[in-house]
């Protein structure tokens, strides 16, 4: 049902001409979808005293419209960090260690090993790597024990400045492998999709990273960051960003209703699956990631059953697994050692016998 309202896009309805009695009496319906997709039940309201109906516009599909070409078969959606580029071990730790001597704290440095155990031991949580780091080495014998909280943000502060700096350098390389890989999906013709909106650095370095792949690309694939999210059709009717003031007022709600619906059949789908009793009402963290998604799908113009989703990070494998979207995981060396187990399939890079445009088009995960 509702997994088709991220992916529909409503079209303004011509003006129509000045309705004679007898059409004023018609009743206003809303077009049939396509029958390769569900519709949604939405209904147009008619006022309480209204002698008649009011005309909604009407709904239609961008993926597959009766009067242009049929939906694309399959379309890619990236991640950025970990994926487009190890941001992890080409500018994490590298940023970590400016901050350091930005704070005068010269008896601190991440070498690649220190870094790797630190991210295994913390299971990659920033925070408490640092914790972990000077409860080891000792903290500023100025710091009182009280301050440690001020002094943990104080390196954050000084690691994103230094992380800004370092993605749009050339300290941060993009992966090998990885602009072949772009050019072969645009070269057959497969929708592409780069998510810079929930990477763990946030949106700009994300799309520093992204402007490496230089604009003859970038043209052809759209990016979804925080704006592109709020303005597609989910993030407008599901996450209240705004809808269009020529909807009509009940319609928006018939729609909405049929969203929450969906998003409990999926939670329910999902706990089913896992024999667990899950919340539906997700972190924000994973609303945030799921909208991303919802919002990709709909610019590619693709059932989100035929996106694939290529991450290297657990929580969009995760949320890619709530909505029913296929995920191939791409390593780095943030994710060297984890597990995947709802992954279709886990490679170590781009090309030769990693990922592939042609392993996609095939299914050939493995």
């Amino acid at each position: 049902m509702a997994t088709d309202v991220a992916r529909c896009l409503f079209v303004r309805a011509s003006p129509a001409a000045p309705a004679s009695p007898e059409t004023a009496k018609t009743t206003a319906s809303i077009p049939a979808s396509s029958s390769s997709a569900a519709s949604v039940p939405l209904r147009a309201a008619a006022g309480p005293s209204s002698g008649r109906r009011l005309s909604p516009a009407p709904l239609r599909c961008s993926l597959a419209p009766s009067d242009g070409p049929s939906a694309p078969e399959l379309a890619v959606l990236l991640e950025v960090e970990g994926v487009l580029a190890d941001v992890y071990r080409f500018g994490n730790r590298q940023a970590f260690n400016v901050a350091f001597q930005s704070l005068g704290l010269d008896c601190a440095n991440w070498t690649e090993p220190i870094y790797a155990d630190l991210v295994r031991k913390s299971c990659g949580d920033e925070e408490r790597m640092l914790i972990l780091f000077f409860d080891r080495i000792g903290w500023p014998t100025s710091l009182p024990t009280s301050e440690k909280g001020s002094f943990i943000k104080s390196v954050f502060r000084e690691k994103v400045k230094a992380l800004e700096e370092f993605s749009a350098s050339d300290s941060l390389p993009l992966r090998p492998g990885v602009k072949k890989f772009i050019d072969d999906a645009i070269s057959e013709g497969v929708p592409l999709a780069i998510l810079a909106t929930y990477g763990r650095n946030g949106e700009k370095i994300s799309r520093s990273v992204i402007e490496k792949l230089g604009p003859e690309r970038t043209s052809k694939l759209k990016i979804v960051g925080k704006e592109e999210v709020e303005g597609s059709l989910y993030g407008q009717l599901v996450l209240g960003k705004g809808v269009a003031s020529s909807l009509d007022e009940q319609l928006v709600k018939e729609a909405q209703k049929a969203a929450s619906v969906e998003k409990q059949r999926i939670a329910e789908e999902v706990a089913s699956i896992l024999k667990l009793s899950v919340d539906i009402k997700a972190s924000e963290s994973s609303e945030k990631i799921i909208a991303t998604l919802r919002a990709g799908s709909e610019y590619v113009g693709c059932d989100m059953q035929k996106c694939v989703l290529v991450a290297g990070s657990q929580s969009g494998v995760l949320a890619a697994e709530r909505i029913g979207m296929p995920c191939v995981v791409v390593r780095s060396s943030f994710t060297a050692r984890a597990e995947f187990p709802s992954a279709k399939a886990v490679m170590d890079g781009f090309g030769g016998t990693d990922l592939s445009v042609s392993k996609l088009l095939s299914k050939k995960w493995a």
